[in-house]
């Protein structure tokens, strides 16, 4: 076969690395799999392989997972994830609270969305995060809106992005923002071709009343 006609095989997500994380708050919590899919909405089987590392999760099944085992969305980020020969200076922790691009914190998600953490270290009060969702990509499906906790405070970069919140839709290009009670449904996706990337940032999710602890 002639290479002009060879089509490009996708790229494969990276693995969200979160896998050990959960099983590991799972296991303090003396849950059991099917516990947690109950809780979330979803087969056992994807719990197992996304304790495996097998499978990413989308945006909606991990705000949901971080909900159901008490923990913030900061726990979960992987450190090892940043390139181990970037300089030391943009490691993460290595410069006390800074980080910069190629050495922050990162989880890569169902569909091709990557979210990197801009704090040094876990926030128990503020998630703070860049976030790019590639062009067909969404937070999650058109019939399943996520809610949650808190508030959301989101800045566009790149792109254009789709937010839906209740039965209100926008579309936000560079420098347009916006916020709103993250308990009302939601959903974000990348309209057009084109990533779109955003600023994001979470206030007061762990006050979520679905906490197993009620």
């Amino acid at each position: 076969m002639e290479a002009s006609r060879l089509k490009p095989v996708p790229e494969v997500p990276a693995p969200s690395q979160i896998g050990e994380r959960l099983r590991e708050a799972r296991s303090r919590k003396g849950m059991t799999v099917r516990e947690i899919a109950r809780r979330v909405g979803v087969s056992p089987s994807l719990i197992s392989q996304i304790e495996r590392d097998k499978v990413n999760p989308s945006v909606s099944t991990l705000w949901s997972l971080v909900t159901v085992l008490g923990l913030t969305m900061g726990d979960l980020f992987s450190e090892e994830s940043a390139p181990q020969d970037a300089p030391p200076e943009v490691r993460p922790d290595a410069a006390g609270p800074v980080t910069a691009p190629g050495g922050r914190a990162v989880i890569n998600l169902e569909t091709g969305v990557h979210w990197e953490r801009l704090t040094a270290a876990t926030d128990p009060v503020v998630e703070f995060l860049t976030v790019e969702y590639p062009p067909g990509a969404a937070s999650c499906s058109e019939d399943s809106l996520v809610r949650h906790g808190g508030k959301e405070y989101g800045y566009v970069t790149e792109g254009r992005l789709g937010v839906r919140v209740g039965f209100d839709e926008w579309e936000l290009g560079p420098g347009m923002a916006i916020s709103f009670d993250a308990s009302a449904p939601h959903r974000l996706w990348a309209v057009g071709d084109q990533p779109a990337r955003a600023i994001w940032v979470v206030v007061g999710r762990q006050n979520d009343s679905r906490s197993p602890l009620f």
